[in-house]
């Protein structure tokens, strides 16, 4: 590849190598572009750069659709070949641009330089040109380089979140929160930081943060050694920085969807808290990032769409059971006493307590609220509001000697967060009549 390339500009479609998007009002419309480095020449940005005069004085220019009322930002690089040369800028819409500035530079170093254009009313099309005023050598096929050239809108960075699953959950389930973010503008969104608060009734899940797509996919985070994510337990929220270049400490740059259709998407999850049964999680991720078209860099940010998940009604329920007297003969009568409780956060709706009698007792009556079935032991409560309790006395007979272990066990229709307290058992020592000997010894 040699050091200078002079092809066809965009209006050329017959030729199978032009150069897309830019054209000019050479006679012989062929637009001069040299590599990085060519006669010591190094490029002020990318790789290659062009030449305004390449066969003879001409314009380089596009015309970009825009929007009236809109602030656009224009900025370059410009230096002199043989010495000092000088071009203009022309923004306005075609047939009728006004000149916005001269550049004068010369052959030791890239000049640079940024500024604003506001699109007029009824203007839909604008036209930047670069016109070359004068080159020195007096050579019209020689001046003028030019380089690192934008004209467009500020940045805007677009979030859109989602949870997955996406509900109605249950209590102690974990959700994974994506959040994608898009810069809709024109310049890239420079220090691009993503925070997102951990949502009240959530507990955030170690480890779990991850730069799912985008710039420095697969990057470490704080599990791995806090490289461009990690958890901030103090504010209970998460951090990304994200786009080229971030690093532990900034954000980096997020170019625009022309050039990263997609974005960039990160990911975290929680584990859904008690406190949250019958409730609404609610949650919105911001993102901070900078203007920086300007002479000064212009802060800005962004809030995501509120992502809100169903969490269904749960309902902790424990049980207590204890017998009158732990020491009986046979033919004497067992009391139990079984109390269900509502620690919530929920009503309780359709509470049973199973208690089916072992070998050894025979069902004698039994008192509550409720109805209790002595064919299947089932005790159905009902409805149990939180914070309240139900009781059941339950009388049997005991009909055989030994160890006799009772089991009361409860349900209910709302998923419970700690099935741990729903069970209970008792023992009951049943002696012979009269007692001749321990029949429970060794099994106490």
């Amino acid at each position: 590849m040699t050091g200078v390339e002079i092809l066809p500009d965009a209006s050329q479609t017959q030729a199978a190598k032009r150069v897309p998007g830019w054209l000019t009002t050479a006679s012989d419309h062929r637009i001069e572009l040299w590599h990085s480095g060519f006669q010591g020449v190094p490029a002020a940005d990318g790789a290659q750069f062009a030449e305004l005069n390449a066969n003879e004085v001409s314009t380089l220019y596009q015309d970009l659709p825009t929007t009236p009322g809109t602030k656009l930002y224009w900025r370059l690089y410009h230096r002199g070949r043989q010495g000092q040369d000088t071009m203009a800028l022309d923004i306005g819409a075609p047939g009728s641009m006004v000149e916005q500035r001269r550049f004068t530079d010369g052959n030791t170093a890239w000049g640079y330089y940024t500024g604003t254009y506001t699109v007029p009313a009824g203007q839909t099309t604008t036209r930047f040109a670069f016109r070359s005023i004068s080159a020195a050598g007096g050579n019209r096929g020689i001046g003028n380089f030019l380089d690192g050239i934008f004209f467009g809108t500020a940045p805007y960075v677009v979030l859109d979140k989602t949870a997955v699953p996406a509900g109605p959950l249950d209590v102690g389930d974990v959700v994974t929160y994506r959040i994608t973010a898009k810069n809709e503008g024109g310049g890239a969104a420079e220090n691009l930081t993503l925070t997102d608060v951990i949502p009240q009734g959530t507990t955030y899940l170690p480890g779990s943060l991850r730069i799912v797509d985008g710039p420095n996919t697969g990057a470490k985070t704080d599990a791995q050694g806090d490289d461009q994510a990690y958890y901030d337990a103090q504010a209970n929220k998460v951090v990304f920085h994200l786009g080229n270049g971030a690093t532990s400490a900034d954000g980096g740059g997020l170019p625009n969807t022309e050039t990263l259709p997609a974005g960039t998407t990160v990911e975290y999850r929680v584990t859904i808290d008690r406190a949250s049964g019958g409730k609404q999680i609610t949650n919105t991720a911001t993102a901070s990032y900078e203007n920086r078209l300007g002479d000064t860099p212009e802060p800005l940010t962004s809030t995501s769409n509120e992502q809100v998940t169903e969490v269904k009604p749960a309902a902790d329920l424990t049980v207590a059971k204890a017998a009158d007297a732990t020491t009986v003969t046979v033919g004497q009568t067992v009391t139990y006493r079984i109390t269900v409780h509502n620690a919530g956060p929920n009503d309780a709706t359709g509470v049973t307590v199973t208690d089916r009698l072992p070998e050894g007792l025979t069902f004698l009556s039994a008192e509550g609220p409720g109805s209790h079935d002595p064919a299947t032991g089932q005790w159905t409560v009902g409805d149990l509001t939180n914070g309240a309790n139900a009781t059941l006395v339950l009388r049997a007979k005991a009909t055989k000697a030994g160890l006799i272990d009772n089991t009361a066990t409860a349900t209910a229709n709302e998923k419970d967060p700690d099935t741990a307290n729903n069970t209970d058992t008792v023992s009951v020592c049943v002696e012979p009549a009269p007692s001749c000997c321990d029949p429970c010894a060794g099994q106490k």
